[in-house]
């Protein structure tokens, strides 16, 4: 599953990072994104879900919907 299809609350582990655009799968990975890490969807935007506030190591990221589409999660 994807971050962006999660519910808000959920909580996951980040199982990949894969994006079309190698930028922003740097960009996830420079930020603290990595296989295993435990992650929550925290907040979500009023329109479309977007953007996103994940919890990743007690640090709230936003993200837009792109970027949380090229991490993959499993759910807890």
């Amino acid at each position: 599953m994807q971050l962006s299809q999660m519910k808000k609350g959920a909580v996951g582990r980040v199982t990949g990072i894969s994006a079309a655009d190698p930028l922003i799968e740097a960009k996830l990975r420079e930020i603290g994104f990595a296989e295993n890490d435990a992650v929550e969807l925290a907040h979500t935007g009023p329109l479309a879900k977007t953007p996103l506030c994940v919890r990743l190591n007690r640090t709230l990221i936003a993200l837009r919907a792109d970027e949380a589409q090229a991490i993959e999660v499993e759910l807890d």
